[in-house]
């Protein structure tokens, strides 16, 4: 990209609004001196939380609305059209910045990116994408929430989408293994759509490895893995159900007793290594691919370090310009 890179932040999206997302985008702006970031959201709330501090880099566009977590998505495309999210989405609408980034409400965030960048030649659905820990570091997962049916058309867009991500965030995998979820890895299994989706997979220009199951989704075994938002979005929770209860098991287990607990003391250092591993914040920032633009959502809840590892994928997401990578992958696909 000739001109800078440049990173637009919905600062009042999220449960705690500009507290966690100036200084998540301040830190963020220390780390990329070569990058440009603008703040979306009110004129009182940004200079509230910038005191005057902000680094050259950084930059500040004033919105008078927030679209709430309560809103209905409708309702904040009609009625907020000079909200936070909207200002930061518009600029990346008029080329001005290159990717955005919000923790607000992910419906809205979904209509509105909808709305204003359209979808991708090729693309007939956006998806939500995540990254979930897993023995070979982690997987690439879509979708997670964005559409509770999908054809297999549509599935076989993800996976080519969902494969042009892993390979440019990941720099080793030039040909990311794609998995379609499945209830079993034998071809007799699935419902009609998942079947039909194999076979235009099985087609594809992508390293696709056929059907997986939800185990396969922690193992070394597939790099993409893909399926409907209703599927992916109930598979996430229990993800983050299990983790959760396996945290609270280990707690209890470990302060059961006083000699427990000085074996738990031994085993900090491994713990700790643990926590950090599985830690959600290292994760944090789905990716909204299909859109004629970068989009990526943060966790409503999280705190400066999730916020800022958001971020950080916008920027990475952005110098490997992944869009235009996906619409050169689509067309080709169309054009074989």
């Amino acid at each position: 990209m000739s001109a800078p890179l440049h990173i637009a932040i919905d600062a009042m999206s999220g449960d705690r609004g500009p507290s966690v997302s100036v200084p998540a985008a301040l830190a963020a702006a220390r780390e990329f001196r070569d990058v440009r970031f603008t703040l979306t959201g009110r004129q009182a709330d940004l200079e509230r939380e910038l005191q005057g501090a902000a680094p050259a880099n950084v930059s500040c566009l004033f919105a008078k609305d927030v679209v709430e977590m309560t809103d209905h998505p409708r309702d904040a495309l009609r009625r907020k059209k000079d909200s936070s999210m909207r200002r930061a989405i518009d600029l990346v609408k008029t080329g001005d910045a290159h990717a955005c980034v919000s923790a607000g409400n992910t419906g809205a965030l979904m209509a509105t990116a909808h709305f204003v960048l359209k979808m991708l030649p090729g693309v007939e659905r956006p998806a939500i994408v995540s990254i979930i820990p897993s023995r070979g570091g982690h997987t690439y997962m879509l979708d997670l929430g964005a559409n509770a049916s999908c054809t297999p058309a549509q599935l076989c867009q993800f996976a080519v989408m969902g494969s042009v991500l892993a390979a440019d965030l990941e720099g080793a995998h030039e040909r990311p293994r794609v998995g379609l979820l499945n209830i079993g890895e034998e071809e007799i299994k699935g419902n009609d759509v998942v079947q039909a989706a194999h076979n235009l997979m099985a087609g594809a220009d992508i390293n696709y490895v056929g059907f997986v199951e939800a185990h396969d989704i922690f193992s070394d075994k597939v790099d993409v893995v893909v399926t409907d938002g209703f599927t992916g979005n109930v598979a996430l929770k229990s993800m983050e159900g299990a983790a959760r209860l396996i945290a609270d098991l280990m707690r209890e287990e470990f302060t059961r007793t006083p000699l427990r607990k000085l074996g738990a003391l031994a085993a900090r250092p491994a713990i700790n290594a643990l926590r950090a591993r599985m830690d959600p914040r290292r994760y944090n920032g789905a990716t909204m691919v299909g859109f004629k633009g970068i989009v990526i959502k943060s966790h409503g809840g999280t705190d400066l370090f999730g916020f800022q590892r958001a971020i950080e994928a916008a920027v990475l997401e952005a110098r490997n310009d992944v869009t235009a990578r996906i619409t050169q992958r689509l067309g080709a696909a169309r054009d074989a």
